[in-house]
């Protein structure tokens, strides 16, 4: 997959000595959570605006990252330990199932990053434990909707109840069995 790479950033990665990290961004309804896996907070730039990111250290790991040159549809795990109860009982109550998710990759010196990764919030499994929890969500590619079955219908209930006071579907029930006679003579 091609990507747009900032040219200061760019030549940082080019360089002897580099110092990589990874920032996740999490759009819940009540608000972005973004995460980075460095400690304290770091302003980085994502799509146009400085944003500021919380550090998480070591606590903050991401697998299933890999890069494909088809178009399949792949999942990426994002487990952040060491939660206290507070933040678990947030996770909880959250609605998260669908909600846009992003990862991006930088280098310490730059604000600006690379968007590695993104999809939408799918599962989230919690380890509650008597000293601290964790979490474990799986954030699953924009291409797995393309395999998903609508729940659609070409009916006008189900196109009314998206485009109210809509009449396109309303003749469909009774043009159903008509039999149309094409290119023939009828009697």
């Amino acid at each position: 997959m091609s990507r747009t790479i900032d040219s200061g950033l760019l030549t940082a990665l080019q360089g002897l000595s580099i110092e990589p990290y990874f920032a996740c961004e999490f759009m819940f309804d009540s608000g972005a959570v973004r995460l980075w896996t460095g400690l304290g907070d770091k302003d980085i730039t994502v799509r146009g605006a400085s944003q500021t990111f919380t550090g998480s250290g070591n606590l903050l790991t991401i697998s299933g990252l890999e890069e494909i040159g088809d178009l399949t549809a792949k999942s990426v795990t994002v487990k952040l330990s060491g939660l206290p109860s507070n933040i678990v009982s947030l996770a909880l109550s959250e609605n998260y199932q669908r909600r846009r998710a992003s990862i991006y990759f930088g280098e310490l010196s730059q604000t600006a990053v690379v968007e590695i990764f993104s999809g939408k919030m799918n599962t989230m499994r919690l380890v509650d434990e008597v000293e601290a929890s964790e979490v474990e969500l799986t954030i699953e590619s924009k291409l797995v909707e393309l395999a998903r079955a609508s729940n659609y219908r070409y009916t006008n209930d189900s196109h009314l109840a998206r485009q109210p006071g809509d009449s396109f579907f309303s003749y469909v029930q009774s043009i159903q069995d008509v039999s149309v006679p094409w290119g023939r003579k009828t009697d």
